[in-house]
């Protein structure tokens, strides 16, 4: 009972502490500013404390809300997902103070990041779709306001492209959700394997789940649903952005787990299809990445395509079947590593941007040049992320590459499929590669270039972030070496504790990260990387200006963008325009039935009824002919309304009784 409790108080305690926030920032920021630290840290200590209870089984029922209730469950995965959250929510709190100073709405800003992290409790720990469906729509509207925060028209540019992919995706998901009801008779994940082995119509329950998969493919920036990532990122203060980067995206990878591994588990088909959408997804973004030239936005094109190798590992998991011990493992640490990473490289973003208010990589030329702690926050974000040996990036990455490997060994060589699985692993060893290039691209430029300008002034400005939010970026960088040095200690603790949620195993034999046919995979792509970004980003992408100099040019054309070339022409005017004319049909044709009526019933009549004049029945006076008979009006329309909900429910009545 006493965990049961405590799932309540990690979900809903947030928003209780965003309500007292912004009362208490009304009258005094410092104050406010404890408060926050003080909730966030008693957030992160409820969470850590059920990580002791891993190992039993807990779950809470809250009956009757909203119909269908809310379920939550606690596991290995549900509480690990909680920490992170938890976590990642304090440390960047930690840092926005100093990013935040002198800025307006900072009260709003933090109201809403704590109703957000609710929100993410709410996800992470629910035991259904349903109730992950209702804080999935919380969090999309809480997290709105972080977004367009700076208010600027760039601001309200992307976060109204993260709102519009939010609502598409949300409401292509509920039908999906409503169908997946009706086929399974139940949304509740534990009970998902159970019913899906008992449907007979494989096609509908395909159609269902792709459904449901769009708006957790949108949320996790899965290709082609990813182009509001790059932007929202870019135009969100650099502590939402880590947020949404780091935790945010893994509410979609969470809901891409539940239908994967539950409805579909050990389904080759449909685990086919989401390794291609990964690879997409993977690829797609690391071109982008290293077509960017503005660090926040490189970062954000990177999340696409990191999440996108884990995309691929949960599609591996249902190829594999029985043997997909090395895909969970490394869907899970992949994950956690790529959260740990844009924590530390997303801040630092945020520091420079303090220091020079803008994130174009020309601007930023040798800032970091004489600044230890920077210079070791991106290092250590470059090595990590490029999946260099020793760093936490190479073991999951590792674990992703020989589950492909693993698969291949297991086919004919001559059939399509092990083809198509062979293009799979060189696309995922060459993004690898892409993935050092845009890394180095960055850190050379910040740390190793000199600024043509004014470098003396940045070389002699030491004081460029105070000392707490030094201590964070300390914390958020040492993190990664560990953890990428001691795997056994530390990654395969994290992943035998979480592998349940996906129905994995631990491996037949301890995994030998190290081994030489694993080093021999990251040095492939580690050389791939160095030739990219020598012989393509140094020659290519930089050109002299008219002063002579080198710079890095932006080649990338303006009108090549998936958004602007198909979702807003087809969002913003062919819907609009079908539904206008869908909805003057309809108006026409209500004028014209009634136009009907009047003449069967009144013959003599030839317009609007008016009191007789010469007080003979059935002769009336015929005023001037309007345009139209119906006027428009809330009531015509809410009467439209209504004879739309009555034909729905008819139609259900008549599917469920057949």
């Amino acid at each position: 009972m006493g965990n049961n409790y405590l799932i309540i108080a990690l979900v809903f305690f947030p928003f209780a502490a965003g309500i007292g926030s912004y009362i208490i920032g009304r009258f005094h920021q410092l104050a406010r500013d404890v408060f926050l630290y003080f909730a966030l840290a008693l957030e992160l200590t409820g969470a850590c404390c059920l990580f002791a209870t891993v190992g039993t089984v807990d779950s809470f029922v809250w009956e009757g809300f909203a119909s269908l209730g809310l379920h939550f469950k606690l596991d290995g995965f549900h509480i690990s997902m909680s920490i992170l959250a938890s976590f990642i929510w304090l440390m960047t709190t930690l840092v926005s103070k100093e990013y935040f100073k002198g800025a307006r709405g900072t009260n709003k800003y933090f109201m809403f990041i704590l109703f957000t992290l609710g929100a993410m409790q709410g996800v992470f720990l629910s035991n259904d779709l349903y109730t992950a469906f209702i804080f999935f729509e919380v969090m999309s509207f809480a997290s709105y306001p972080m977004v367009i925060q700076n208010e600027t028209e760039e601001a309200i540019d992307g976060s109204n492209s993260y709102l519009g992919f939010a609502v598409f995706g949300s409401l292509v998901s509920l039908m999906g959700l409503f169908m997946l009801q009706s086929i399974l008779g139940t949304l509740q994940i534990d009970q998902l394997i159970e019913a899906a082995s008992h449907v007979t119509n494989y096609a509908l329950l395909y159609v269902a789940s792709a459904l449901t998969l769009v708006g957790f493919g949108v949320k996790a920036g899965m290709f082609p649903l990813h182009t509001w990532l790059p932007q929202a990122h870019s135009v969100a203060p650099a502590p939402a952005s880590a947020m949404l980067s780091a935790v945010i995206t893994k509410a979609g990878i969470f809901g891409i787990i539940v239908v994967s591994c539950n409805i579909f588990l050990h389904d080759a088909q449909w685990g086919l299809a989401i390794v291609i959408f990964g690879t997409l997804s993977m690829v797609t973004g690391a071109i982008l990445a290293v077509f960017s030239n503005n660090i926040k936005r490189t970062f954000a094109c990177s999340s696409v395509s990191q999440l996108g190798f884990v995309i691929i590992a949960i599609g591996m998991q249902c190829i594999l079947g029985e043997h997909n011990a090395l895909a969970v493992r490394g869907t899970v640490l992949h994950m956690f590593n790529h959260s740990l990473l844009k924590l530390a490289l997303f801040m630092g973003a945020g520091v420079i941007y303090v220091c020079m208010h803008t994130f174009d990589l020309n601007k930023l030329r040798g800032f970091g040049r004489k600044k230890s702690v920077l210079w070791f926050v991106f290092g250590m974000g470059l090595l990590g992320l490029a999946g260099v040996p020793l760093f936490n990036g190479y073991i999951s990455k590792t674990l992703i590459h020989e589950s492909i490997v693993e698969y291949i060994g297991m086919m004919p060589e001559q059939t399509a499929f092990a083809g198509l699985m062979q293009t799979v692993e060189a696309l995922f060893t060459f993004s690898g590669g892409l993935t050092l290039a845009y890394m180095l691209k960055i850190f050379v430029a910040i740390f190793i270039e000199k600024n043509p300008d004014n470098q003396a002034k940045l070389d002699a400005k030491k004081t460029y972030m105070s000392k707490l939010t030094m201590g964070v970026m300390i914390v958020s960088g040492v993190i990664l070496p560990i953890i990428g040095t001691l795997p056994y200690w530390t990654q395969d603790l994290l992943a035998d504790t979480a592998q349940g949620f996906m129905h994995g195993h631990a491996p037949a034999s301890p995994v030998n990260y190290f081994s030489l046919i694993n080093l021999r995979g990251a040095a492939a792509s580690i050389a791939i990387g160095i030739i990219v970004y020598f012989l393509f980003i140094r020659v290519c992408l930089m050109k002299k200006n008219e002063n002579g100099i080198k710079i890095y040019a932006d080649v990338w054309p303006s009108w090549l963008s998936i958004e602007r070339m198909i979702y807003r022409p087809v969002l913003l005017r062919l819907l609009p325009f079908a539904s206008a004319l869908a909805a003057r049909t309809i108006y026409v044709a209500g004028d014209t039935a009634v136009r009907l009526f009047r003449k069967l019933l009144f013959f003599k009549s030839k317009d609007v009824f008016t009191p007789p004049t010469n007080h003979r029945f059935g002769t009336y006076d015929a005023p001037v002919q309007p345009k139209r008979i119906i006027n428009k009006s809330l009531a015509y329309s809410l009467l439209l309304f209504g004879v739309g909900v009555v034909a729905v429910m008819l139609y259900l009545m008549i599917i469920n009784a057949s």
